[in-house]
C-alpha cells in the first residue's frame, strides 16, 4: 500500500517536471530566437535592400576590400565597377560589402567636414 502511495506521489512529481522542462526549453527557443536568427534576418533584409538600391555612379567596397565606384550595372545580376580611371571589374551584386561601403562613406563625410 505505501509502495502504491509512494509511485503516485512520484508520478505526479515527474508530470509536474515534465511541463517546467517544455517551458524551459520554450524560453530557451524563444530567447535564441529574439538574439540570433531575428537579428540576422534584419541584417539580411538590409544588405538586400541596399544591394536594390545601388545606381550608377555610387562609391562601393566589395567583400574582398576593393574600392570603387559603380559605373554600370548588368541585367545578369553582375556590376561593372571602375576601381581606377580605364580599369573595371565585373563582380556579383552579393560581393557589395554594405558595412564597408557605409563605413567608407562616412569616412568621406568626415573628412569633407
Amino acid at each position: 500500500m505505501l509502495n502504491v502511495l509512494l509511485m503516485a506521489g512520484g508520478g505526479a512529481g515527474a508530470q509536474g517536471g515534465a511541463g517546467f522542462q517544455f517551458i524551459f526549453i520554450g524560453g530557451m527557443i524563444l530567447v535564441m530566437w529574439l538574439f540570433m536568427i531575428r537579428p540576422q534576418t534584419k541584417k539580411a533584409k538590409l544588405q538586400k535592400d541596399f544591394i536594390g538600391g545601388l545606381r550608377e555612379g555610387d562609391k562601393i567596397v566589395t567583400i574582398a576590400g576593393i574600392h570603387g565606384k559603380v559605373k554600370k550595372i548588368n541585367d545578369n545580376n553582375t556590376l561593372q565597377i571602375e576601381v581606377s580611371p580605364g580599369t573595371y571589374f565585373t563582380v556579383e551584386r552579393s560581393a557589395i560589402s554594405m558595412e564597408y561601403t557605409q563605413a567608407q562613406q562616412k569616412a568621406a563625410e568626415t573628412a569633407a567636414k
